[in-house]
């Protein structure tokens, strides 16, 4: 056999054996139905659900009558008639074109509940460097993280490399089979999985891309049910780290990488070996494709360090971080948006101000005065005149409505 096929051989059987041994070490989840399903869960996933959208006018009218409204909807679980009725549909640029796909506010109360019991057990067993979608862990802690490595590596002898892994359509693409088989393997807990596989199975309309085929270039009726998230859903994120959690531990445990770091479906590996990286690149893409059921897209490349890495928005450098144009728009774009929904009492005043110094505290971390400039110039609150219902009135005052 050539050198070529015993490194074929041997990266299948890495594959394999991963496959089979990953959940070894994982202690089962059990029992946690009652727990996500109780009043005092819901009713805190109530709050959860209701942040930064209170003047939502299906908010208003859950929040109304809120412990009748949970009761009934915690009963209809218990009866196992819960099911998500419909989505609704519509497009988003940004970054680029997506199909967002939202769910009523009584289905996003279920979503939190489970979210506020299972994402915290879930997040303990992910490895140190996987970022987005975690409490701690956003788009900057990962651009600092990766920073402190090549700002190592530059004070290292040799050449290093960078290999940039990028899935293709990975929202649209995760397949159902495997999703499953993966929380069957993390989850025992009948009641629990049927409600999960439920959402993921949903039967009302599809969520997955044919191979090739483009968000924009996909006619809703045309999407396929076997493979795909629902882009804007909060179990969706949480699927997404559940599922690439199992190409962390590949990667770390049995490659034994040592610099490498994901945020969602975006992943860089550093080396000091251009050829050790190529052969990462082939294990790993078949690791992707069979047990993962996903594809790399052209994307994935190797590139010195010295040229930057873009990464979450930031091209980084030992020497320096510059925000890319596009995340510096989108971010301009994001406060007039916030600014717009204050304005029509959409969002309260704490959580227009909580985003806004957001964004100001992640400029501090790099090269940012002109955009600093721009934005204050830009951002500024005020509220249009709006006439509020007897119903609306009572909820945000907190008094009956008197007329005169």
């Amino acid at each position: 056999m050539s050198g070529a096929g015993r490194e074929s051989c041997k990266s299948s059987e890495m594959v394999k054996a991963a496959a089979h041994g990953f959940f070894d070490f994982i202690m089962k989840i059990k029992n946690v139905f009652d727990e996500i399903f109780s009043m005092e869960n819901l009713y805190a996933a109530l709050q959860d659900a209701s942040r930064g959208r209170r003047y939502k006018w299906d908010v208003l009218i859950f929040n109304f009558d809120a412990w009748t409204n949970l009761k009934d909807l915690r009963d209809e679980i218990y009866a196992g008639k819960y099911r998500i009725d419909k989505y609704h549909l519509f497009y988003v640029n940004e970054p680029k074109k997506r199909l967002i796909m939202s769910i009523s506010f009584r289905h996003r109360v279920v979503q939190w509940a489970i979210y506020r019991v299972l994402n915290p057990i879930f997040t303990k067993s992910y490895i140190e460097d996987s970022y987005g979608c975690i409490n701690g862990r956003g788009a900057l802690s990962a651009m600092k993280r990766l920073k402190y490595w090549v700002d190592q590596i530059g004070r290292k002898p040799g050449n290093w490399y960078f290999l940039k892994i990028d899935i293709s359509k990975y929202f649209y693409r995760v397949s159902h089979r495997a999703l499953k088989r993966i929380l069957a393997k993390k989850i025992k807990d009948k009641r629990l999985l049927d409600l999960l596989y439920g959402i993921i199975d949903y039967d009302g309309q599809g969520f997955g891309l044919p191979l090739g085929a483009k968000p924009g270039e996909t006619a809703p009726e045309d999407m396929l049910f076997d493979v795909g998230m629902p882009i804007g859903n909060l179990m969706s994120q949480t699927f997404a780290n559940l599922y690439l959690d199992t190409l962390d531990q590949f990667c770390k445990r049995t490659l034994r990488i040592h610099y490498y770091i994901r945020y969602m479906d975006d992943v860089i590996i550093l080396s000091d070996d251009k050829e050790q990286l190529k052969r990462w690149k082939g294990v790993i893409e078949e690791f992707v494709e069979k047990e993962l059921e996903l594809a790399l897209n052209k994307k994935t490349c190797i590139h010195p360090v010295s040229q930057g890495i873009e990464f979450v928005g930031y091209r980084i450098w030992s020497t320096h971080v510059t925000i890319r144009k596009s995340s510096s728009l989108r971010i301009r774009r994001s406060l007039r948006g916030i600014a717009r929904k204050y304005h029509d009492y959409e969002m309260t005043f704490e959580d227009a101000d909580k985003r806004f110094q957001c964004y100001m505290g992640m400029l501090q971390h790099f090269d940012s005065h002109n955009l600093k400039t721009a934005i204050l110039d830009e951002f500024v609150l005020t509220h249009g005149d709006r006439i509020f219902t007897a119903e609306e009135y009572e909820y945000i005052i907190g008094e009956p409505y008197e007329e005169g």
